[in-house]
C-alpha cells in the first residue's frame, strides 16, 4: 500500500537517468519455462516488511512454485519501508536493483520517468491478463500510456463504526449522498453529545479527498502532457467546503482532530470516543487484534459522494515491477505473473487483508469475505481512484500541500484562499 513515503528529487531522477540510460530489459528471448535451461539462473525479488505477519510461509510457498515452474531460484529479500525510496534511488543508479520489486503506487511514476523500470504492456498484453486486473491499480501503474506497475495489491478507505452507538441513536442505513451522512451526524450528536460523531482528520488527507472528488472536482489535470492544480476549482473548492464544515459549522469533530491522522481517529475510535470514522480496508483486522468485542460490533459504510452512496477513493496499494537492469526480463515476468495473479493473489490478500489487483482473485475474496469486506470491496470497485499520475507527485506529497490545505482551512483559512494557495505550490512543482 502502503506506503507513499518520499520524493525522488530532480537530481536523483536525472542521475538515475542517467545510469540508466544503455539499459533496456536484458537480454531477452529466452524460454521461462524451460527449467533445464533455467536451472543456473537466479531471480532476485524486493518485497517490503510488515505488511504481511506470514512472510516467510508466502516466501516458501512462491520459492518453490517459481522453481516447479521454471527450474530457476527465487532469492527474495525484504526491505524495511524506511528509506526504501532512497535504497531504489540508489540501486537504480548503480544498477544493483532487484530483478523485480514491490514498489508503492505513487513511486512508480518517478522511478518509470527516472528510467529504472521496464514496461510491462506487451507481456500483460501477450499472457492474456490486461482484462483481468483493477483498473484503479492499472491507473496507478501507467505513465505515458505504457503499465510499469503491474497491480498486487491495495487498500481503500470507507466509514467505519461502532454498530451499538449507532442502533443506540437509531441510525444504521447506508447514506445515500452528503445531506444522509449529515443527517446521521446531527442525530448521533442529538442521542449521545459525549461521543464525537465523526471527526475530521485534518493531517489525513485520503480522508478529505473523497469529498473533493465526490463533488466533481480532483487534484490536477493533464492536458498535452502538462499538468496543471484543480484543487482551487469550484467544485474541489466545494467539497473542500463541505467536509471541513462538518468540524467547523456542525461539531461533528473535535478541535484537536484538526492535526489528527488516521492513527488518532483509530486510537479515539478504540478507546469508544468516536462513533464514525474513515479508515482503510486494512483496519478492521488490526482492531480485531486488539479488541475481539468491539470488532463484533463493526459496521462498514462506503463514504457517499455529494448525491450518491459511493464517492470516489484513493486506491493505494502496491505494485510488482520489472527493473530494466534484470538480465532475465521473461523470467522476472513469470514471477510477476505467479504473484499477481491466480492462488498467490489470493493468499497474499488474505495473509494481509488488502484486497488483490486480480479481479478474479478480488472477486474470490469478496466472496469468502464478511459484510465489512463487502463494503470496502464496494467502494474500491465502484470508486477507487489515484492521485495524478506524474513524477511531480512525490515532491507535492513531501511537501505536505494538501494536508496543509485541510489543516489550514480547519484552523480558520477560507476555502478558496486555501485552495488557490496549495495550487500555485502545485503548479510551480508541476512546472519543474
Amino acid at each position: 500500500m502502503i506506503s507513499r513515503r518520499g520524493v525522488l528529487s530532480a537530481g536523483a531522477a536525472g542521475s538515475a537517468a542517467l545510469g540508466l540510460a544503455a539499459c533496456s530489459g536484458g537480454s531477452g528471448g529466452s524460454d521461462p519455462t524451460d527449467t533445464e535451461a533455467n536451472a543456473d539462473k537466479t531471480i532476485t525479488l524486493w518485497i517490503m516488511q510488515g505488511t504481511n505477519a506470514k512472510t516467510d510461509e508466502y516466501v516458501d510457498a512462491i520459492t518453490k512454485a517459481f522453481k516447479d515452474k521454471t527450474g530457476a531460484t527465487l532469492k527474495v529479500e525484504v526491505q524495511p519501508w524506511d528509506g526504501a525510496h532512497d535504497k531504489f534511488v540508489t540501486a537504480m543508479s548503480g544498477g544493483t536493483g532487484p530483478d523485480v520489486a514491490e514498489v508503492g503506487t505513487t513511486w512508480v511514476p518517478e522511478f518509470a520517468d527516472a528510467g529504472g523500470l521496464d514496461p510491462l504492456t506487451k507481456d500483460v498484453d501477450e499472457a492474456g491478463i490486461g482484462d483481468g486486473l483493477v483498473q484503479g491499480l492499472v491507473d496507478a501503474g501507467t505513465l505515458d500510456d505504457e503499465l510499469y506497475g503491474m497491480p498486487w495489491y491495495a487498500g481503500v478507505r470507507s466509514i467505519l463504526a461502532d454498530r451499538k452507538i449507532l442502533e443506540d441513536a437509531g441510525v444504521t442505513e447506508q447514506p445515500g449522498s452528503w445531506d444522509d451522512l449529515l443527517s446521521m451526524i446531527e442525530t448521533l450528536k442529538k442521542k449521545n453529545p459525549d461521543i464525537i460523531p465523526f471527526p475530521v482528520a485534518g493531517g489525513s488527507i485520503f480522508a478529505g479527498m473523497p469529498f473533493v472528488w465526490g463533488a466533481g472536482g480532483d487534484i490536477a489535470s493533464e492536458s498535452g502532457g502538462t499538468w496543471k492544480a484543480t484543487i482551487n476549482s469550484t467544485e474541489s473548492v466545494e467539497g473542500i467546503t463541505w467536509y471541513t464544515d462538518l468540524a467547523l459549522k456542525h461539531d461533528a469533530s473535535t478541535a484537536a482532530a484538526s492535526s489528527w491522522l488516521e492513527t488518532d481517529s483509530l486510537a479515539a475510535f478504540q478507546q469508544g470516543k468516536v462513533a464514525m470514522f474513515i479508515t482503510g480496508s486494512w483496519v478492521p483486522a488490526t482492531i480485531k487484534a486488539d479488541d475481539e468485542e468491539l470488532f463484533k460490533r463493526l459496521v462498514a459504510f462506503t463514504i457517499p459522494a455529494k448525491d450518491k452512496a459511493v464517492a470516489p477513493s484513493f486506491l493505494g496499494g502496491s505494485l510488482l515491477c520489472r527493473f530494466t537492469e534484470t538480465e532475465e526480463p521473461e523470467l522476472a515476468f513469470e514471477l510477476i505473473k505467479l504473484m499477481s495473479t491466480g492462488e498467490f493473489a489470493t493468499q497474499w490478500a488474505k495473509d494481509t487483508n488488502y484486497f488483490p489487483g486480480e479481479q478474479k482473485a478480488l472477486d474470490q475474496v469478496v466472496a469468502d469475505g464478511d459484510d465489512l469486506t463487502k463494503v470496502f470491496a464496494q467502494q474500491m470497485t465502484e470508486g477507487g481512484t489515484t492521485v495524478p499520475v506524474t513524477p511531480a507527485w512525490g515532491q507535492i506529497e513531501g511537501k505536505k500541500t494538501l494536508s496543509t490545505l485541510f489543516s489550514d482551512v480547519l484552523g480558520g483559512t477560507k476555502p478558496q484562499q486555501a485552495a488557490d494557495a496549495a495550487a500555485t505550490e502545485m503548479d510551480k512543482i508541476f512546472g519543474g
